[in-house]
């Protein structure tokens, strides 16, 4: 009766959702939500853990997704390795699209052939485009243009995990940890009840849920793998040949800017996602249950057809700002990996490229503090710098959120609470048609965060002439102090463009 009243909720609330979404795909959205609303008390930290001698295993995985990754390759170094996962372990719910440079580490770190990657890349596209609503088309090559069978690779990072020795615990959720001198016991709830267990060095690659994410934004998205869409070359169609990188069809509405990403698949498939950026206290209740109901609604606008979903993909993508507080492991015997870490792009390269752009020389940092027994949380975040231009570029990701979308604070004093619904459409136009404009080299270096320190304060310089109203629609959404350290970061990044050329 409890399931029938719950079913019936659902159908009131989320009519859509419902009648489309596959059955029990609805309770694992509630999972995810309550997951992720509560995952600083979800997780219990505490002392009390290993004291001496040597725990069962050297690496305890928190998350069995693409950081298998970090399991397959350690479990080969001949590390004792064990994996935990609230699901199945390496079976995601989110589909991946990367260029061929951000699959280079996987081969290089002996997990996969070229043929296997060749394998795994199922459609490579012409190019990619960027469009805001109202504005113009923004082409742009090698990025983001291969599609991954995202089933397929952790298929088989999962075996690669099982054969070199690794423990994988299916369906076990993370109660939480205590720490000790000589290790980390790890306390999970499985399908037979309570379950510890010890090892040297936990991982943390549970994301937006991690209990150590300390994320100031994040973007709630929804999608999933699409048949049945019109083919074409009209905006409203799928160009097999053609990946959208970032679309928006429409202004801002209920204080959100909606945006689209969508990649033709093989065999007439489309992966496509609807996505907003926020600050976490505005989500609300039902944040992926209540864009689902957006995503079924709007979709025909921006592709048309008789579409049927053959899987759902979603989740929490956490965004830093990297002018508060980023996330950071309480002990050396802890280290966050993937977006817990806050590794990743303030635009496109989160999920996959978070993950294994910074994997091989983590991973190689792991393995050496393990071999020495001198865990470090120097030597392990020593370990990846990343590139110097995201402590100004995740700034740039509030140009996404738009001033009446920002919760109870409202506007500053003196400021309108509202410049139009097209404002933030017209602002990323401005940007992107500045990056089009100095080259497409130049471009697809600033989507890949690897634009140079000189090009990108020539973009700032360009886009604030196109729009004089940049800096403070950026600067809406700071304090006073946040915005000192943004003008000293900027001021800091245009003093060693001399250096970088």
């Amino acid at each position: 009766e409890r399931i029938n009243r719950m079913t019936r909720a659902h159908k009131e609330r989320w009519p859509r959702t419902a009648a489309v979404l596959p059955e029990g795909t609805i309770e694992r959205l509630l999972d995810l939500e309550r997951a992720v609303a509560a995952r600083a008390r979800a997780v219990a930290v505490g002392s009390g853990g290993p004291d001496r001698g040597a725990p069962a295993f050297d690496v305890i995985l928190a998350g069995g997704g693409l950081s298998l990754v970090y399991g397959a390759w350690l479990a080969r170094r001949g590390h004792k390795v064990a994996v935990f996962d609230r699901r199945r372990i390496g079976a995601g719910h989110r589909e991946w699209n990367v260029s061929r440079r951000e699959m280079a580490p996987l081969v290089a770190g002996g997990l996969l052939s070229d043929e296997e990657v060749g394998r795994l890349l199922t459609v490579e596209y012409d190019h990619g485009i960027v469009r805001w609503h109202g504005g113009r088309t923004y082409p742009v090559r090698e990025v983001l243009d291969c599609a991954v069978d995202a089933e397929a690779l952790l298929g088989r990072l999962r075996a690669l995990a099982e054969a070199a020795g690794a423990t994988l615990l299916d369906d076990h959720a993370w109660i939480g940890y205590r720490l000790g001198p000589a290790g980390v016991a790890v306390d999970l709830a499985g399908p037979s009840g309570r379950v510890t267990i010890e090892g040297r060095l936990l991982v943390d690659a549970t994301g937006a849920a991690s209990p150590h994410a300390a994320f100031d934004l994040t973007c709630p998205t929804v999608g999933g793998v699409l048949t049945g869409l019109r083919e074409g070359g009209a905006p409203d169609e799928v160009d097999p040949r053609v990946g959208e990188i970032l679309v928006s069809t429409e202004g801002v509405s209920d204080g959100r800017q909606h945006i689209w990403e969508g990649f033709p698949g093989a065999g007439g498939r489309f992966t496509t996602y609807l996505f907003y950026y926020a600050e976490p206290d505005t989500l609300g209740e039902h944040p992926l249950l209540d864009l689902y109901e957006r995503f079924f609604f709007l979709r025909p606008r921006y592709k048309i057809g008789d579409a049927a979903i053959e899987r759902p993909t979603y989740g929490f993508i956490p965004a830093y700002t990297r002018l508060r507080a980023m996330p950071a492991a309480p002990s050396d015997r802890v280290i966050l990996v993937g977006d817990a870490a806050g590794r990743h792009s303030p635009l496109t390269f989160c999920g996959f490229g978070s993950m294994v752009r910074s994997f091989l020389p983590v991973a190689g940092a792991i393995d050496a503090c393990l071999a020495n027994d001198r865990l470090s949380r120097r030597a392990l975040g020593a370990a990846w710098r990343e590139p110097p231009v995201l402590r100004v570029m995740g700034g740039l990701t509030l140009m996404m959120i738009p001033p009446d979308g920002r919760g109870a604070a409202g506007p500053p004093r003196g400021e309108e609470p509202a410049r139009g619904p097209d404002e933030v459409n017209r602002l990323l136009d401005a940007a992107f048609g500045t990056l089009a404009e100095m080259g497409e080299d130049v471009y697809a270096a600033f989507v890949r965060d690897e634009i140079g320190a000189r090009d990108f304060l020539r973009f700032m310089v360009r886009t604030s002439r196109k729009r004089p109203s940049l800096y403070r629609e950026v600067f809406t959404h700071l304090t006073p102090e946040e915005i000192a350290v943004w003008c000293w970061r900027l001021a800091t990044l245009a003093a060693t463009k001399w250096e970088n050329g």
